[in-house]
């Protein structure tokens, strides 16, 4: 495993991340705890460090499996990485942007985008319980919130840093613009952002604006949520509750096909995975730190740990390039 320091903040996190998300249950088609728990104590047997999750992944579920999961363990040796700003619970009355209307166990239920001062020091007390622990490694607002001031929120988390509550401050979805207004208040240590071969949007703006500011990139969504792995073109099925049902439907299958294609014989010529290879190359694109990967099994979190042990020459990624370049 490889570890890269996160911008100007002291915190060094393995360069693939555990990402909590699906193991949350929600949006992805329920989860086994026992599963979710085996994933993440193989993906810290094989050198990941690095885990990132958030209060809405599974209504605090995904927070809470970790907590336990980590009982026992050199916390000092972990890096927890949590997020705020997604309040689902009623407790904002009314206060906020509202985002969509989420699914829990059939029931519809409201989310709002509420970045205020007092829900922010709420959310991070709720994540501490949840994750058994009394620190945040890096804690990140989840989405940007128009009803709430960014100074307001930004005055927050640099009160948190100085309480010892968080060790570091991040975004996620932010823009370069947004990003430039909380400068004003605070040294933020990252952006997480959704970045793949098949959305590299951020190349534009974002990626020089943070490699001159010395902020890092969390990347998530490097796999498209399991489609550049390939196997759901084979025979991997959804279940109906699952949003990759739609979620797919925004890319052209028969232009991904080709593309994972031309990605086959190097995987094969190394032993490894599709998935393994498409998370070495988002790792050594520029302006990227580290790369969220999800697992919900043990084996899945070892294939992505064992990403790092693959190399990459100039023209095996040149032909990835332009394999990419055509989609």
């Amino acid at each position: 495993m490889e570890y890269r320091k996160l911008g100007n903040s002291s915190l060094e996190l393995s360069t693939i991340t555990y990402g909590a998300f699906a193991i949350g249950g929600n949006m992805w088609g329920g989860n086994e705890k026992n599963d979710s728990i085996s994933a993440i104590h193989a993906a810290l047997d094989h050198g990941v460090t690095s885990i990132d999750t958030a209060p809405f992944y599974g209504f605090g579920l995904s927070e809470q499996m970790i907590g336990e999961a980590l009982k026992g363990k050199d916390r000092t040796k972990v890096q927890l990485l949590t997020k705020f700003g997604l309040v689902w619970d009623g407790s904002n009355n009314g206060k906020g942007e509202f985002f969509f209307d989420a699914n829990d166990e059939g029931k519809t239920v409201p989310v709002f985008k509420y970045a205020s001062k007092a829900n922010l020091i709420k959310e991070v007390e709720e994540s501490l319980k949840r994750l058994g622990t009394d620190y945040i490694d890096l804690l990140q607002l989840h989405w940007p919130d128009n009803s709430t001031s960014i100074s307001e929120t930004m005055e927050a988390l640099e009160a948190l840093i100085q309480q010892g509550k968080i060790r570091a401050a991040g975004v996620s979805n932010y823009s370069v613009t947004q990003m430039q207004e909380a400068a004003k208040t605070i040294g933020l240590a990252s952006n997480q952002v959704s970045y793949s071969m098949l959305n590299r949007a951020i190349e534009q703006e974002l990626v020089p604006y943070t490699t001159a500011n010395k902020i890092g990139i969390i990347a998530y969504s490097p796999l498209e949520r399991g489609l550049l792995s390939g196997k759901y073109f084979k025979d991997a099925k959804l279940s109906n509750d699952d949003h990759r049902n739609g979620y797919f439907g925004q890319f052209d299958a028969e232009k991904v096909k080709a593309l994972l294609q031309t990605i086959q014989p190097i995987a094969e010529e190394k032993k490894a995975t599709l998935s393994q290879i498409v998370l070495r190359w988002t790792t050594l694109q520029n302006g990227i730190t580290v790369v969220l990967a999800g697992a919900r099994n043990a084996a899945q979190a070892i294939e992505n740990a064992g990403a790092m042990n693959i190399e990459l020459s100039a023209g095996e990624l040149q032909m990835i390039n332009n394999a990419i370049a055509g989609i």
